[in-house]
């Protein structure tokens, strides 16, 4: 599956705005992950680009998010590597691999920064710097749906809490304008 086809899936299957753009961040911070790792940043960022695309079926059922969006994934013939992550990101498997954690980890970073953004006195990501992503992840009660266990998983995959954020918000800046940020 490539980039074009992979965004028409996610159209096809997800209606809320907010929620693309969740996904296209976390795309851009996997792509970022990777590369300072020195992992495949096609896949990886493929992975955060379909991790939610099956969140709009399954709001009703959050036990089912993940798996029925592996399942589409199977189908299509999409990469095992990306299945297992889609599948392993809400906690209800295990991740097995280095971008299952990421993924897990990106997932509610990236809402944590939008929701500092959205704090912040310029509403922008801009002018925003990893202090201050860091002073509302401390602030239990801000952002309550960013897990920080789940965050906290960037130790997994060698990165220390402040080099996590640092890389996530240099990449989620890079994309600003398409986020809306």
């Amino acid at each position: 599956m490539n980039h074009e086809e992979a965004l028409n899936l996610i159209k096809s299957k997800v209606k809320n705005v907010n929620l693309i753009k969740h996904m296209l961040a976390t795309e851009a911070v996997m792509r970022a992950l990777a590369k300072d790792l020195g992992e495949d940043e096609d896949l990886w960022g493929m992975a955060g680009l379909l991790h939610d695309v099956d969140y709009d079926q399954t709001t009703d059922d959050p036990s089912k998010h993940g798996l029925l969006g592996a399942e589409w994934l199977d189908e299509l013939g999409v990469d095992r590597r990306i299945i297992q992550a889609v599948r392993s990101h809400p906690g209800h498997i295990p991740p097995q691999s280095k971008m299952d954690w990421a993924l897990s980890a990106v997932d509610p970073l990236t809402g944590l920064i939008v929701a500092s953004a959205l704090m912040h006195p310029s509403r922008r990501l801009k002018g925003m710097d990893e202090g201050f992503v860091l002073k509302r992840f401390k602030e239990k009660r801000f952002a309550a749906g960013a897990n920080r266990e789940q965050i906290k998983h960037c130790k997994r995959f060698g990165l220390s809490l402040d080099q996590f954020v640092d890389i996530a918000l240099g990449a989620m800046k890079e994309i600003a304008d398409e986020i809306g940020l």
